[in-house]
């Protein structure tokens, strides 16, 4: 699995509005996704993979949406 596809599990599972670190810890929690070095992941990749995508979310207040989510969700 992508680390951004594990970002989309995460969002979807929860249903509401996320920041990098609820996000990175969910994933290292459910270790949906392995760094080559075996660290966990830390909020900056989450970050920086959401700013890499922006086709596939938006930050808004901090925390981050699937951009074809409603902004009522």
């Amino acid at each position: 699995m992508y680390l951004h596809e594990a970002i989309e599990q995460v969002l979807k599972a929860n249903g509401h509005p996320m920041t990098s670190r609820e996000i990175a810890n969910a994933i290292n929690a459910k270790k949906l996704y392995a760094r080559g070095d075996g660290q966990q992941i830390p909020a900056s990749q989450i970050s920086a993979r959401v700013n890499n995508h922006p086709d596939l979310y938006v930050k808004i207040d901090g925390k981050i949406i699937l951009s074809r989510w409603s902004l009522n969700n």
